[in-house]
């Protein structure tokens, strides 16, 4: 690449006090093969790629005269094209949320969507052929920058691209709802815009965005500014056809894919989200919208969101993931923990294997599991090891890292293999004598200050560290399955818990890269209390007499999938012993549900078999339900006030026992741990925004503003 030129920057402008400014320098590039000059712009804040490129309102502005002199030069025939690309591993993450709690009304947040709008639309009216070069995470207002530009490459190493607004609570505000179902067709577009983000946010990889259709070229990552710039020399010159899919502009079928995606919103949110709901209505006006007209609707549709609770309330839980998350409250000093250079697992089932991959993986030491026969051993430690082959399959690690994880996982039925571990953690059948002679038996083997941690969901680590000589040692190290995947790690000392013991499984924890919250000794914890509560009223409900399509409408949008789904992947027998627990805990607040126990005796998986990928209710677990006396059926608006004035007599319960530090932590559990949503800022934010807290508790649970509108 050979620089001709450099522009100027365009002067400073105003900008909020959170503003990281990402700057707009522009290289001159001359083209392969005589097709002219290329203006490259650089996306770039001048920060490293934890901080990745945003727009706010200055950044707007210097794009906005960056381009405009690109006009300029374009008319002049000074340059024949132009190019944006990010700084290395970021292309751009969309919109400054940052400056949101400054935008106080309206028309201000109106006035952010016609700035965004204006510079991504001069980019679309540029007098020569644009091009975005894609070559590190894309996101909302990122990936709308490069929908602007006429073409689009993008680099197989991109690991994340997507349009998550409405997952937040928004809608994407900068042609997202205009340009890409116009690019892709309104199916496909509505799987990116709505169905992703309402399934935990997930992110497209640079495959599925070649394979779209919404670049037009995927490649290597190596040399991809430089295969990028002789990609477009070919399309300048004409050398080069890009070909594009025909989008069925079909009312009907339009129609069609707009009510499905409606459906998809209705079913996981009840109408609850005005984002989604947003979002596919002006999806669906798009077929026939000038561009004019879709950005002014998206205009208006930013500046309704951004004065809604929802949104920040999304706000909230995402400052909760991002920053929270990283200085747990109560956590130790960290020069307290021990160093870990060895970890035993007591147990080989799937729970225990799991957690010998993350071990392996994430701390680079050696692991050995253990159980009671040679074959359990063999098969949890197989599991492990074809796990690892899977990953070099898939290229997610080198062959020379596979042979060196391989190599760290071992097992045996003996724990003397311990001896030397100085973190050893059980996996073993959730039963209190159980876990107390496991205990027993590893004391008697490691060092004195070995850690000794227990996965439990539930039970007592005061009582299960009773009977040891060293009772200090051992801290609650709660997952949650599946355990690659769940970000949460809910730590639990007991009351001889020592500080050191408590500093090694922070630091441990975030070694694993998992999201760790100090929680009380206490009945089932955080995230397990309130689904069993949640879980426990909702079949309260069902088992009186109301139908579980009623009281899954009722939830909807509270948690990532209904109830009795949940169940199934939980597993009949854990919610029942979880109910159980709670039961007699804290007595009748928790439902033991005679159906559910039906169903764990009869050794049924779930309430549901799928077919054709769909949950349809099995007719023999039907057959087992409860039958009441005198039935009750209530309405899901009643449902909805009973389970969630349980869910805020919960959360008060809580909070007054110190179960956690504060409110914020319960909503960054209930995110983490078990998916509730960010457009309802976890749980908290959304008992206040319906005026439950006040109603149960007497009380808001956040102060006005901090996950809602102020006042």
């Amino acid at each position: 690449m050979s620089a001709v030129v450099d522009t100027p920057a365009a002067p400073p402008t105003p900008q909020l006090p959170t503003e990281v400014v990402t700057h707009t320098p522009v290289q001159d590039v001359a083209l392969p093969g005589g097709a002219g000059i290329l203006a490259l712009i650089t996306l770039d804040n001048g920060l490293d790629h934890t901080r990745p490129n945003t727009f706010g309102p200055a950044s707007i502005a210097e794009l906005q005269a960056t381009v405009d002199g690109l006009k300029a030069r374009a008319a002049a025939g000074e340059i024949q094209a132009v190019g944006i690309t990010g700084k290395p591993f970021i292309f751009a993450v969309g919109a400054d949320l940052s400056g949101v709690p400054y935008v106080t009304d309206r028309e201000q947040a109106v006035s952010i969507a016609r700035a965004g709008h204006a510079a991504f639309a001069s980019i679309m009216d540029l007098p020569v052929p644009t091009f975005a070069f894609v070559n590190g995470a894309a996101m909302g207002g990122g990936v709308e920058i490069a929908l602007a530009c006429d073409y689009r490459t993008v680099s197989a190493g991109v690991p994340a691209f997507a349009l998550p607004e409405t997952f937040l609570g928004l809608v994407p505000g900068w042609g997202g709802c205009y340009l890409l179902p116009n690019l892709i067709g309104p199916a496909d577009a509505l799987t990116v815009i709505v169905a992703n983000p309402l399934s935990q946010n997930r992110m497209l990889k640079a495959k599925e965005v070649a394979a779209l259709g919404i670049a037009d070229v995927l490649l290597e990552p190596a040399d991809f500014i430089e295969d990028s710039l002789r990609w477009a020399a070919g399309v300048v010159s004409g050398a080069v056809p890009v070909q594009r899919r025909d989008v069925d502009r079909d009312e009907s079928a339009w129609d069609a894919a707009c009510d499905g995606a409606r459906s998809v919103v209705l079913a996981k949110t009840a109408g609850r989200a005005p984002g989604a709901m947003r979002a596919v209505e002006l999806v669906r006006a798009a077929r026939t919208a000038t561009r004019e007209e879709a950005f002014a609707a998206e205009d208006a549709a930013l500046g309704d969101l951004i004065m809604g609770d929802e949104l920040r309330a999304g706000l909230y839980a995402f400052d909760l993931v991002q920053k929270r998350a990283k200085r747990p409250a109560g956590a130790p000093d960290k020069a307290l923990a021990r160093p870990v250079t060895k970890v035993g697992i007591v147990g080989a089932g799937l729970m225990a294997s799991q957690l010998a991959l993350l071990f392996a993986r994430r701390l680079g030491v050696p692991v050995v599991m253990t159980d009671l026969d040679e074959d359990r051993v063999a098969k949890g430690v197989g599991w492990v090891h074809a796990e690892i082959a899977s990953l070099k399959d898939k290229r997610r690690v080198s062959p020379d890292k596979a042979s060196f994880l391989t190599g760290l996982v071992t097992g045996s039925t003996s724990k003397d293999g311990f001896a030397d571990a100085d973190f050893v953690i059980e996996a073993v059948f959730e039963e209190m004598a159980v876990k107390q002679q496991v205990f027993a038996e590893v004391e008697a083997v490691v060092s004195p200050e070995c850690v000794l941690a227990t996965n439990t969901s539930s039970l007592s680590i005061t009582e299960m560290a009773s009977g040891l000589e060293h009772p200090g040692r051992v801290v609650g190290f709660h997952f949650f399955n599946p355990v690659a995947v769940m970000p949460l790690l809910e730590i639990i000392p007991g009351e001889a818990t020592d500080e050191s013991a408590l500093a090694t499984a922070f630091a441990t924890g975030r070694a694993l890269g998992k999201t760790t919250i100090r929680v009380k000794d206490s009945a089932s914890f955080v995230v397990n209390r309130l689904l069993g509560a949640f879980m426990g009223e909702f079949s309260r409900i069902v088992d009186e007499g109301t139908p579980v399509a009623t009281a899954d409408r009722a939830v909807a949008g509270l948690a990532p999938m209904p109830p009795f789904v949940l169940l199934g992947l939980v597993g009949p027998a854990i919610a029942l012993h979880n109910s159980e627990t709670l039961h007699r805990a804290f007595g009748d607040r928790f439902h033991v549900s005679p159906s559910l126990r039906r169903l764990v005796e009869s050794g049924k998986r779930g309430y549901y078999l799928m077919e054709g990928g769909r949950p349809v209710p099995d007719p023999e677990v039907l057959a087992m339900a409860e039958q009441p006396e005198n039935p009750v059926e209530l309405s899901a608006e009643q449902a909805r006030e009973r389970i969630l004035g349980v869910l805020a007599t919960e959360v008060g319960l809580m909070l007054s026992e110190g179960v956690v530090a504060a409110p914020m932590d319960i909503d960054l559990a209930m995110i983490t741990g078990a998916g509730f949503q960010f457009w309802n800022g976890g749980l908290c934010p959304l008992l206040d925004r319906e005026g439950v807290s006040e109603r149960v508790l007497g009380r808001r649970l956040l102060p006005a503003g901090v996950a809602s509108v102020p006042a």
